[in-house]
């Protein structure tokens, strides 16, 4: 399976390496304003056949993220019926982790660890190691108590999570599609808790627990990433190893003792052995096929294809391990991933509308939320002819877009803060270099050419 997966992840990871070495200096972020549906705007489109080639990766390494998380699932549920310790099956996931890592990571060519310091070693990875084995145990403990296809259910409240986590930590707000894509999400799950037949309160607080840590871990290993620098494959390893060292003694305290006695240990069953180590390294091998959907697609494909992976894990658990249901818990399972796919979408577009750079009336005053006021000048042009003509036909113009008899330029964000302005073939260019903002909150740009629109710049 190792060297099933060695070629596509180091493909990507190898790509993901080269795209950060190479994201240095004045490369732009966006491309060209009125072409960027094209071909030149798709860093990485080589032709056909490496469009192919790409898309059967992603093909593959989604059916094969759908088949281990299911498979993972129903040992799990398999172990813990006979083996009833969820805290020893995530040591040994933690071991799998720990152990396996280093040396696939080496060999797949993911780069190294970065210095963090201690402080923020300390603030930040000690709790989301904490984090991830007490998501880990209650997530085992749903699985026990009530079915899988229902823990994923309950699961499914993770958005719902995310946003109130969001609100309180980070003080971000959303928009109202959003907060009405949250309804058929609730809805759902209420559905399928109050048809559940085999309900069991333990389980179910036990998979809201589980899915509040999981939305814990998302908002600050995201925040983790964006502010360090680290591989996310090395965070993974980071926190799985911490979370072993750290709950040893717990584990040893509390389930070591239980689990020597066990009739499956003192008997030497090997096929409850078997199935612990199986689950550690499907356990393992799922966290990375989920990295590497996710740093091959974007963010909304990603949510759609984990959706569509927590529907066939359900109806794989149905069909495996035959627990009973009727055909109002189907129901309430499909409103809630129906609803985690329509908030997913109301995300991408909140996220869309906040990174698109905004536009200007031509001559008016500026249209825009927040971001970097560049300077209030006049756009001068003979209206009716020549690029005037080609701006007025439109309700806003692009922002900082020079008007002149020889063309528009292009307008296009850099990577290092800067605001460039790419002319057109034949036309004449204009640079704008943001510099840094003065105590009143306006920088002082450096704007070399003819007469440029006024506005905002939102830096993304």
């Amino acid at each position: 399976m190792a060297m099933l997966l060695k070629r596509p992840i180091g493909s990507f990871v190898n790509g993901l390496r080269s795209a950060r070495s190479g994201r240095s200096g004045n490369v732009p972020l966006l491309g060209n304003g009125y072409n960027s549906a094209g071909p030149s705007s798709q860093p990485g489109g080589t032709g056909p056949d490496g469009t192919t080639r790409q898309t059967l990766t992603i093909v593959f390494l989604c059916i094969l993220w759908y088949m281990v998380s299911s498979s993972n699932n129903v040992i799990g549920k398999m172990i813990l019926s006979e083996f009833p310790y969820p805290m020893t099956v995530t040591m040994i996931q933690l071991t799998s982790i720990t152990v396996y890592s280093g040396p696939f990571f080496n060999l797949w060519g993911v780069r190294k660890y970065v210095d963090i310091s201690w402080r923020y070693y300390f603030k930040f990875i000690v709790p989301l190691a904490l984090g991830k084995f007490l998501a880990s145990v209650t997530s085992h403990i749903s699985i026990w108590k009530v079915p899988v296809s229902y823990a994923h259910t309950v699961k499914a409240t993770m958005p719902l999570f995310t946003v109130i986590l969001s609100r309180i930590i980070l003080r971000e707000r959303q928009t109202k599609p959003v907060y009405l894509s949250l309804v058929p999400i609730i809805v759902g799950v209420g559905i399928a808790t109050l048809t559940e037949l085999s309900f069991d309160v333990v389980g179910l607080i036990s998979a809201l627990i589980a899915t509040m840590g999981f939305s814990l871990q998302n908002i600050f290993s995201k925040k983790v990433l964006k502010e360090t620098g680290v591989h996310h494959l090395r965070l993974l390893h980071i926190l799985g190893r911490l979370a072993l060292f750290m709950f040893l003694p717990v584990w040893i305290y509390v389930d070591l003792f239980n689990v020597m006695k066990h009739p499956a240990i003192t008997t030497g069953d090997y096929r409850v052995i078997a199935l612990l180590f199986t689950d550690g390294v499907l356990n393992w091998l799922q966290n990375i096929l989920a990295f590497s959907v996710l740093s091959l697609v974007t963010p909304l494909t990603y949510a759609v294809a984990s959706a569509s992976k927590r529907i066939f894990v359900i109806a794989i658990s149905l069909f495996v391990l035959g627990n009973p249901v009727t055909w109002l818990n189907v129901l309430g399972m499909l409103v809630a991933i129906l609803g985690v796919l329509c908030y997913n979408r109301a995300k991408y577009f909140a996220r869309r509308s906040e990174t698109l750079l905004p536009y200007a009336k031509a001559g008016g005053q500026a249209e825009g939320n927040g971001g970097i006021s560049v300077g209030t000048t006049n756009v001068s042009a003979a209206t009716g002819s020549g690029t005037a003509s080609r701006y007025n036909q439109y309700q806003y113009t692009p922002l900082h877009a020079t008007i002149s008899s020889s063309g528009p330029t292009d307008n296009v964000l850099m990577t290092n803060g800067t605001a460039m302005l790419l002319p057109v073939i034949g036309g004449v260019g204009m640079t704008s270099t943001m510099g840094a903002p003065s105590a009143g909150g306006t920088p002082a740009p450096s704007v070399a050419g003819t007469a440029s629109g006024n506005g905002k710049l939102q830096f993304v």
